[in-house]
């Protein structure tokens, strides 16, 4: 099988901005919308998702060859469930509070497009170096397209970071000027909708300044 494709420096890179699962792909809408009301389920989120699709990612790149066209999102699906299980299992035994905020979140990663989206466009294409290159740039625009969403919600809807009050704190004066809004449902439709138009903003600012269709 070809191995013919960007490189892993390439592959890394782009994940990170210009194909951000969240802001340029709008993948991974679920947990995006769900877990973000605080920087430490954004987090944890993150990080589980770095973990599974890592080991997805290399362990699908490894076996490439043996695919078969008819079975691969069915291998694909049982590689990332297997990964899934095991993050799952290591957040109920040492982060049993993260683990029950999270609630089914954690599980649902297994049909997370995110994750299978790479493992067919890279992981089943390339050698193993480019799908962890991939796996961990994807990772790491995903985690920052969460920190975004999660650092807005929770500093306006509770005036705390990673759950350090900084202001509007309980019974105090300023409490009347928290944003409830953002930490309930709506308030990540609200701040997603705002920051992926923000994103999109910036993204046609600059590409048209590279045409030399805007001044510097």
């Amino acid at each position: 099988m070809a191995n013919d494709g960007p490189t892993p420096l390439e592959r890394f890179l782009r994940g990170i901005i210009p194909e951000n699962p969240v802001y340029r792909q709008l993948l991974g809408m679920c947990p995006t919308l769900a877990i973000t009301g605080t920087m430490a389920q954004a987090m944890t989120m993150s990080g589980a998702v770095l973990f599974v699709l890592l080991c997805a990612n290399v362990i699908i790149s490894l076996i490439r060859g043996l695919l078969k066209p008819h079975l691969r999102i069915l291998v694909f699906t049982l590689t990332i469930a297997t990964f899934v299980t095991i993050a799952d299992k290591f957040l109920a035994a040492f982060l049993p509070d993260m683990s029950e905020k999270l609630g089914p979140y954690i599980p649902l990663i297994i049909v997370n497009c995110i994750i299978i989206c790479r493992c067919e466009v890279c992981a089943s294409k390339q050698k193993a170096a480019a799908a962890a290159a991939d796996a961990v740039g994807q990772s790491i625009g995903f985690g920052l397209a969460l920190a975004s969403i999660a650092t807005v919600r929770e500093l306006l809807g509770f005036g705390s970071w990673f759950g350090v009050q900084l202001f509007w704190a309980e019974g105090t004066a300023g409490e009347q000027y928290r944003w409830s809004i953002l930490s309930q449902p709506p308030g990540a439709f609200i701040t997603l909708g705002l920051l992926l138009g923000a994103a999109l903003w910036i993204g046609r600012a600059l590409e048209n300044r590279k045409k030399g269709l805007v001044k510097a």
